[in-house]
C-alpha cells in the first residue's frame, strides 16, 4: 500500500512537471509598463509571429473584458464595448493591438491569452495614460530687477511656470548643462522655477517633463532680458613709415649732369 501511494505520488508529480512544460497552466510574463500621453496612439507588442490555427485574446481591466481577438486568422474586435468606441486596431501577423487616441479611461491592465497548439501562454500590459504636457512659459518679474551702482550690470530675474501639471521635473538648462529643478507627485498643481541672470543669450531654455516625454521653452525674447553684448574683434592695422631713397644716374649725353630719382614708397 505504501508503495502504491508512493508510485501514485511520483505519477502524479511527472503529470503536473509534464503540464507545466507544455504549458496547460500557462506561461505568464511579467507585467510590462507603458506610458503614453492623451490624444497619442500606443501599440502593445506581442512580440510573437501568429500561426494558422493560434487562438490570440485580448482583455482589458480587472474585469478581463474582451475587446480583440484572432482566430484562425479571423480578425473580431469588440464594436460593442463603450470604453474604446471602434479605437482599437490589431495586427494580424503579430495580434499586436493598437489604441489610438488614447484616453484617460484607457489606464489598466491589458492581458493577450495566446493559444497554440502546443501551449498557453500570457502576455500583460500595465498603461498609463498622462495628461499632455503645457508648454512652460517664462516671464520677467520687473520688481527684482535691479542694480547696484550706476556702472554696474542690471541683473534680471525670470521664472518659468507650467500650469496644473502632475508627476513631472520642471528644469532650467544652460546649452545642455542642468541648471535647476524642481520635481512634483500626483498632485496637479502649478509649478514655477526662478532664474536670475545678467544677461541674454540663446543657450537657455525651460523644460517641463514626464519620464518618457518633454516640452521645452527657448529663451529668446529680449523683452524679458537685456541681450549679452556681442564681442567685438579688435582689428589688427599695421602702420607704415615713408621711406625715400635716392640715387644717381649718369646722364647718357656728354653734358655732366646730375639727376636725382626718387623711389616709390616702401612700407
Amino acid at each position: 500500500m505504501k508503495r502504491l501511494r508512493k508510485m501514485i505520488h511520483s505519477a502524479s508529480f511527472f503529470c503536473l512537471c509534464l503540464l507545466l512544460s507544455t504549458g496547460v497552466f500557462g506561461d505568464t510574463d511579467e507585467v510590462k509598463s507603458v506610458s503614453v500621453t492623451e490624444g497619442d496612439s500606443v501599440t502593445l507588442n506581442t512580440d510573437v509571429k501568429v500561426q494558422r490555427d493560434d487562438h490570440l485574446l485580448w482583455t482589458f481591466g480587472a474585469q478581463e473584458s474582451r475587446i480583440a481577438e484572432i482566430y484562425r486568422q479571423n480578425i473580431n474586435i469588440d464594436a460593442t464595448n463603450t470604453i474604446f468606441e471602434k479605437r482599437l486596431q490589431m495586427d494580424s501577423f503579430t495580434g499586436s493591438l493598437t489604441i489610438r487616441n488614447i484616453r484617460g479611461t484607457d489606464s489598466g491592465l491589458y492581458k493577450l491569452q495566446i493559444i497554440s497548439s502546443r501551449k498557453t501562454s500570457y502576455k500583460r500590459f500595465s498603461v498609463s495614460v498622462y495628461a499632455r504636457l503645457p508648454v512652460p512659459v517664462i516671464t520677467r518679474n520687473s520688481s527684482n530687477c535691479s542694480s547696484t551702482s550706476p556702472s554696474s550690470v542690471s541683473r534680471c530675474s525670470l521664472l518659468c511656470s507650467a500650469v496644473n501639471v502632475s508627476a513631472v521635473t520642471l528644469s532650467w538648462y544652460k546649452g545642455n548643462s542642468l541648471l535647476s529643478s524642481i520635481s512634483v507627485s500626483d498632485l496637479s498643481i502649478s509649478l514655477s522655477l526662478p532664474l536670475e541672470l545678467e544677461c541674454l543669450d540663446d543657450s537657455y531654455s525651460c523644460v517641463v517633463a514626464y519620464s518618457f516625454t518633454n516640452r521645452t521653452t527657448h529663451l529668446n525674447n529680449t523683452d524679458l532680458c537685456q541681450p549679452c553684448p556681442v564681442k567685438a574683434q579688435e582689428e589688427e592695422i599695421l602702420y607704415a613709415d615713408t621711406t625715400f631713397c635716392a640715387y644717381r644716374v649718369k646722364s647718357t649725353d656728354n653734358v655732366a649732369a646730375d639727376q636725382t630719382l626718387y623711389s616709390t614708397v616702401k612700407t
